[in-house]
């Protein structure tokens, strides 16, 4: 299929159903409460980063964390010592992630937020002209996230170990891109830049696509992928990663639809 053809079943497969009405169930609902983008993008992180296994057991996980921490979750970082957050979830477990983890999350957050204050401006200080893809402020702000003696381990995955990074790219396409479903908010990353978060669904979408021949679902592939994409729509190549993974999540939608 050629780049001409592709793109127009792509933008047919894009106004069906990148819409609200498809997102349910996806943890991005969660960010559409926060008007506020200090709150947004402390929820986005929350929910991307626990973003992985059922998505029923996601949402539970995700919703128990948010009602926690109130209306505010940036003020609720704020006016919470590390002792204090750590206790309340003491008994949180998602998966793999328990307690320990979330809390070391959380409270590197408030860090981070201390620090350069909003995670926003936390991401940007990692960016340079010269550098050729979102890598090194990825790099640095998963580092930002993941320090100190207490890690929130793969709740914040390392690019440097190879990971394709599918939930932190994720996060960004929610808070770089803004149409009818991603809510935006971020300032200074152009979604010209973003990388498809690459999962095993996404992989065997790209393959039937031919957007990559590679068997291993890591940051190259992801980057090869994102390449393919960016010859289609050049400005915003993860526009149509939405649209894609709602086929075989919902009863309505194949890949046959654009295959």
């Amino acid at each position: 299929m050629n780049n001409e053809n592709l793109k127009t079943r792509l933008d047919t497969l894009y106004k069906k159903y990148n819409k609200r009405a498809y997102v349910h169930p996806d943890p991005l609902e969660f960010l559409y409460a926060y008007k506020n983008i200090r709150d947004r993008e402390i929820v986005g992180l929350i929910a991307s980063a626990l973003a992985y296994g059922r998505v029923t057991q996601i949402l539970k996980s995700v919703s128990s964390v948010l009602n926690l921490m109130g209306p505010s979750p940036c003020q609720f970082l704020m006016d919470s010592s590390c002792p204090s957050v750590s206790g309340k979830l003491k008994y949180f477990k998602h998966r793999f992630a328990d307690g320990k983890q979330l809390s070391s999350l959380l409270n590197n957050i408030k860090k981070t937020v201390n620090r350069f204050g909003s995670l926003n401006t936390c991401f940007l200080n990692g960016m340079y002209p010269n550098d050729k893809t979102l890598i090194p402020a990825l790099t640095n702000f998963s580092h930002q996230l993941a320090a100190g003696k207490n890690s929130p381990g793969h709740l914040i995955p390392l690019p440097e170990k190879g990971s394709a990074c599918k939930r932190m790219n994720l996060f960004l396409r929610w808070m770089a891109r803004k149409d009818d479903v991603d809510p935006g908010g971020w300032e200074g990353i152009s979604p010209s830049s973003l990388i498809i978060p690459l999962d095993t669904h996404m992989h065997k979408i790209s393959l039937r696509l031919e957007l990559t021949k590679r068997k291993q679902a890591n940051m190259i592939t992801a980057l090869e992928i994102t390449a393919g994409f960016n010859t289609i729509s050049p400005d915003d190549p993860t526009k149509y990663d939405f649209s894609l993974t709602r086929l075989g999540i919902r009863n309505d939608a194949c890949i046959e639809d654009i295959v």
